[in-house]
């Protein structure tokens, strides 16, 4: 039987001075969210849309999985709508999201925005199993185009239009180690230092501790939030 270990941390960075991520470690049910920075109250964005995923932790059949976390997201967008009706001074605020849901030895992966999946197989190589919704990432020569601003594409914001994440599904292997994140992490440190990192440390705390200490290390201009969920027989 599949089982699961997983730890999550969060810290403002060393520029910020409020921090807009917000992070669900749940069962059967994890999730990372960032607030857009420069939005209107990006905090109050993904710590209400965390909230609504929080009812979606309980065991699935394994078919089940894709239906249900794509109902959570939907229900997390539909949160947001309601406290921007709510209090219209919210407007504009926004949120993106990673998030990962479990049974068996199946899960599913959910993503919208700039927050990152990553999967290391037995100790391997570290690969990246979530696509960026970003103009970088999406146009074609975006590379040789040195004043494209990286912004981001599809996010959680209470409109219908373009905000349904993509939904991937995994098969578990004992050994494999998933990795949540804000661009935090993913946008400031090497994709080979967060390799070591995971390789290097055995427990899921410490991987976590160890990667948000890499980002600050490299500055830490935003606030980071990483979860770390391993899965064993």
């Amino acid at each position: 039987m599949t089982s699961i270990r997983a730890a999550g941390g969060t810290h403002v960075g060393l520029v910020r001075k409020r921090n807009e991520d917000a992070l669900y470690q749940g069962q059967w049910l994890f999730a990372v969210a960032d607030g857009l920075g420069g939005h209107v109250a990006g905090d109050v964005a993904s710590s209400t849309a965390i909230d609504a995923l929080k009812p979606y932790d309980r065991k699935v059949e394994p078919r089940e999985l894709a239906e249900s976390l794509g109902k959570a997201v939907n229900d997390a967008n539909e949160a947001l709508r309601r406290h921007i009706r709510g209090e219209p001074q919210l407007r504009g605020m926004g949120t993106t999201m990673v998030a990962f849901m479990w049974s068996g030895d199946t899960a599913v992966l959910a993503n919208i925005g700039d927050s990152r999946a990553y999967l290391l197989r037995n100790r391997g190589c570290l690969t990246r199993i979530s696509e960026d919704h970003t103009y970088q990432h999406l146009l074609a020569g975006a590379a040789i185009v040195p004043t494209l601003p990286e912004k981001i594409t599809r996010f959680l914001d209470g409109r219908q239009d373009g905000r349904s994440p993509d939904v991937t599904r995994h098969q578990l292997h004992a050994g494999d180690r998933f990795v949540l994140c804000s661009d935090g992490l993913s946008s400031h440190v090497p994709h080979d230092v967060i390799e070591n990192a995971l390789q290097s440390e055995g427990d899921p705390a410490q991987a976590v501790n160890a990667l948000i200490r890499s980002a600050l290390d490299h500055g830490g201009p935003d606030n980071v939030t990483v979860l770390v969920i391993d899965v064993a027989e």
